[in-house]
């Protein structure tokens, strides 16, 4: 429609958002807008002319609902305080609900979305570490020149069962490509780091000129610092001849050294993200899952995928050492049988193992001048390793005989079991 202003002037008027045009030509020939007709002629409410000549401005496009919005009453309940589980980054709560829920959108979308909610946005700003940020110099190395070995130390785990553990997961990088190996641990002893050395060195299918390390104790017996060169132990340096590797530790304090491996580190992390969901096995598979997730993806330090660039840098690596030499190192995992006597063998010794395996068959590890135990995955008992025949754990056998007379007091099997017991102790000495 059409509305005169003046003798020499019309303005046209095709929809409500002309309005405020016509509201500046009014004001400035001085002339007052008859809201009323506007709103007879244009067929609206008097109040929408109102509106729309205070410069109202209808959005361009509808709010649409986001598909990740059916995801919303699980994340709520994933960030709840009841829950047992932590996800420290939105990465991790994206992967998470990726593979458990079947969330299907971009890890940057996933963000988005997270940073317009506030109630869970909240719940990312009061775990953050603000840390001041430091210059980093980047370093590049050829293939198979170098490798970064750290520890993800001390996680706390609550498994399924409930049953609280503290684990460890050990990783070697190889600097170039990015690929790495990762093991989990309830034990970080020398023992353990390097029999995970000698496999990771026959998973790669060589070995590293050098491998950098921070002054952990199962390596260096005095620290490198800006005034001295450290002081390598003698079982370490011994391996390193051995496997043919130079150590190379950081100087203490100064963790950026090894940035490769200690930047990714983080995505250990997503461990929490399954806390109460895992036994200690399947924590085990999850960790080894992780691990291959991270050597397929796209690595933004190097630009490349680890898995793809391992298989060039694999044959720049050192020959491995002969199989003697590795197999010294590597901690053997024996499987024996429980005998009626509720007890194992071991180098023609005998260690006990709590009430009720007779039968069952069990496993070992041998390592540090000590026999672990384990049923399944669970370490049911520890034995320093000795040269008597006959080894019990106080209260094995007490519980053994207990099983065996039920209708005797627990004073009577105390009593019977420390007869017995000496008895034993007596035939095997003089043997």
């Amino acid at each position: 429609m059409y509305i005169q202003v003046n003798i020499n002037m019309e303005i046209e008027i095709n929809s409500l958002t002309d309005l405020p045009k016509l509201k500046l030509l009014m004001e400035s020939s001085k002339m007052k807008v008859n809201k009323s007709k506007l709103a007879r002629d244009m067929g609206v409410d008097r109040r929408t002319i109102d509106k729309y000549l205070a410069g109202y401005s209808p959005k361009t496009s509808r709010d649409r609902k986001s598909k990740i919005d059916d995801y919303y009453e699980v994340i709520s309940l994933l960030l709840s305080e009841e829950s047992q589980q932590i996800f420290f980054y939105k990465r991790i709560l994206w992967q998470y609900l990726t593979d458990n829920h079947g969330l299907q959108c971009s890890q940057s979308a996933f963000r988005a979305y997270i940073l317009k909610k506030t109630e869970f946005q909240s719940y990312f700003n009061s775990g953050k570490r603000r840390n001041e940020k430091k210059e980093v110099i980047r370093f590049e190395t050829p293939p198979g020149e170098q490798a970064q070995l750290d520890w993800k130390e001390n996680i706390r785990y609550v498994t399924k069962d409930g049953e609280i553990l503290f684990v460890n997961v050990a990783v070697l990088l190889l600097a170039h490509s990015r690929f790495r190996v990762f093991h989990l641990s309830m034990s970080k002893s020398q023992s353990v780091l390097l029999s995970f050395l000698t496999e990771s060195f026959e998973a790669f299918g060589g070995v590293p000129k050098k491998i950098v390390t921070d002054n952990m104790a199962t390596v260096m017996d005095d620290a490198r610092t800006d005034y001295f060169e450290g002081k390598v132990n003698e079982r370490f340096y011994q391996f390193s001849k051995d496997m043919g590797f130079e150590v190379k530790p950081c100087i203490a304090g100064k963790p950026k050294t090894k940035g490769k491996v200690e930047a990714p580190m983080k995505f250990i992390d997503e461990i929490h993200a399954y806390q109460g969901k895992f036994d200690y096995e399947e924590l085990n598979q999850f960790v080894q899952k992780l691990c291959n997730r991270i050597n397929s993806s796209y690595n933004q330090g190097s630009g490349k995928i680890p898995i793809l660039a391992f298989k060039k840098e694999k044959d720049l690596l050192s020959p491995l050492p002969n199989e003697r030499i590795r197999d010294h190192y590597k901690i053997n995992h024996i499987r024996v049988k429980v005998n009626p006597s509720n007890m194992i063998s071991y180098k023609s010794n005998q260690y006990s193992v709590p009430a009720g395996y007779i039968g069952k068959t069990v496993g070992l590890q041998v390592y540090d001048n000590h026999i672990f135990i384990y049923y399944n995955t669970d370490l049911i008992v520890e034995h320093l390793i000795k040269q008597s025949k006959i080894n019990y754990k106080d209260g094995h056998y007490t519980e053994t005989l207990a099983r065996h007379l039920p209708y005797k007091t627990d004073t009577d099997i105390v009593e019977l079991a420390k007869k017995n017991l000496e008895a034993i102790d007596e035939v095997y000495r003089n043997e």
